[in-house]
This record gives C-alpha cells, structure tokens and sequence, in this order.
C-alpha cells in the first residue's frame, strides 16, 4: 500500500467530517447523515480498487 493511498482516505474523512459538522451545526441533519454516507461510500469505492488490483498482484504470482 502507497503512501498516497492513504493520503486520499484520509482527505475523504476529514472532509466528509467537516462537511457533516457544518452541516449540523446548521441544523441540517439529514444532508449531514448523506455527506457521512457519501463519504464511506466513496472511501469503500477506493478500497475497492485497491482491494482489485492485490488479488490481480496474487493471481500474477501463484499463475492463477
């Protein structure tokens, strides 16, 4: 795993948390929950790329 693999779910969280917190403090819960949803998915669709490509990497290796 690269370092900047890490950077951007990281960045997705922070925003995704500054973005809920403004969010509820203007007392919009119900756009804060979809800002928090939308972040996971977006971080769970990096993952998912990432996850990919590791089994393609043990494929090559074992010649599957």
């Amino acid at each position: 795993m690269e370092i900047g693999f890490l950077l951007k779910v990281a960045g997705v969280g922070v925003l995704s948390a500054v973005t809920c917190v403004i969010l509820s403090r203007a007392g919009r819960e119900e756009q804060a929950m979809a800002a928090s949803v939308a972040g996971i998915i977006a971080v769970a669709l990096l993952l998912i790329s990432e996850a990919s490509s590791l089994i393609s990497s043990i494929r090559t290796i074992f010649g599957f």
